[in-house]
């Protein structure tokens, strides 16, 4: 197995020529950092674009990852405009912790806020709630659950799939230790039918170290593949990869987890479908750092990824992106930096991953 991931990293340095960020047309911004009245604490990050051309974007804030005290902010900013509205609450428990939100926009213009509750004092005590929004996110339902086993989070986006349902990833986190999950920490994939409003769950997907907060993509009708962020602690060492798994009917049943080439310290990643047909793959390209924060294209259905590009380098933590593909062709990745306090958004086009 160490010989085989040897040779995969290897191969991926031979293929992969460092690009600097100065070297392409790449615009990074900061969004939000510690002036911003929310707390010091704002991560991680989540953005849409909506029918409009809006773009909605939403953060965890408060004192701490583990204070009670928080809530799921949300801002938006207009089309030609390049500043952001002041941060307004979209989500909070007055008894419990909020975590990881998720914005979306579905085909029939409904806008979903996935969110975590934590009721203990680690995230495996956690379930899934929403809210819906049928005005572009200006007003919001009441919460309600998506999920009630206990340890169950979300952190990406759903997609839509060729047969006109959505597929949300979540995962099942376990241990009651903050620095550690469970080796059985799993993703599950909910395939939701707009028609019955029922969720149904896949089977759950294990792998060596444990797996959590896939990002799924459906490379054909029926055939989909997923890159999953890897379990386990965050002690320096040289064993850490992330995940894949794939489904060929849709999403209902997914394959056990395996180790790819990909370099993971333990930290989220991000995976999209873009318009050309490419997928785009957004992650820290270390075993213990969170930086760089690289992305990667292939353009045959993730068999290789020859195209890279550094958003992030350097001494720091860049870490949880989201990405999203504009209907003007630019892709936009929000971030978070600065132990966690500060929001950064990148935009830049397929052409730039060189």
């Amino acid at each position: 197995m160490n010989s085989l991931h040897s040779c995969l990293r290897t191969a991926l340095c031979v293929l992969l020529p460092v690009v600097s960020p100065l070297e392409a047309a790449v615009q990074i911004e900061k969004v939000f950092g510690p002036e911003t009245d929310t707390g010091q604490y704002k991560h991680p990050t989540t953005i849409t674009e909506l029918d409009n051309g809006e773009l909605l974007l939403a953060y965890y804030g408060g004192g701490g990852e583990y204070e009670t005290a928080t809530a799921v902010y949300g801002s938006r900013r207009s089309p030609g405009q390049s500043r952001w509205s002041p941060p307004v609450v979209l989500a909070r428990n007055p008894m419990y912790s909020m975590g990881n939100p998720v914005l979306w926009q579905a085909p029939d213009q409904r806008v979903w806020l996935f969110f975590v509750v934590r009721p203990g004092a680690t995230w495996s005590t956690s379930r899934i709630g929403a809210k819906i929004s049928d005005d572009r996110g200006a007003t919001w339902s009441d919460a309600f659950m998506v999920t009630f086993e206990e340890g169950t989070m979300v952190r990406s986006r759903p997609i839509v799939l060729s047969d006109g349902h959505y597929l949300l990833p979540i995962y099942h986190e376990t241990g009651a230790d903050t620095e550690k999950t469970g080796a059985d920490t799993s993703s599950i994939f909910l395939r939701y039918d707009p028609a019955t409003r029922e969720w149904t769950p896949s089977n759950k997907v294990f792998s060596r170290m444990g797996n959590l907060q896939a990002a799924a993509v459906e490379l054909a009708p029926g055939h989909l593949l997923a890159l999953c962020r890897r379990g386990g602690d965050y002690e320096p060492g040289d064993d850490g990869f992330v995940v894949k798994t794939e489904s060929r009917d849709g999403g209902r049943t997914w394959s056990p987890g395996v180790e790819t080439g990909f370099p993971n310290p333990n930290a989220s990643v991000e995976l999209i479908k873009l318009r050309s047909g490419n997928l785009l793959f957004v992650y820290n390209h270390s075993m213990n750092e969170r930086s760089p924060l690289r992305v990667v294209l292939s353009e045959d259905g993730g068999k290789s990824w020859p195209r890279r590009l550094d958003l992030a380098t350097g001494e720091g933590s860049f870490s949880y992106p989201t990405a999203i593909q504009t209907r003007d062709g630019l892709i936009h990745v929000t971030f978070t930096s600065d132990e966690r306090t500060t929001i950064r958004h990148a935009t830049f086009a397929e052409k730039d991953v060189r």
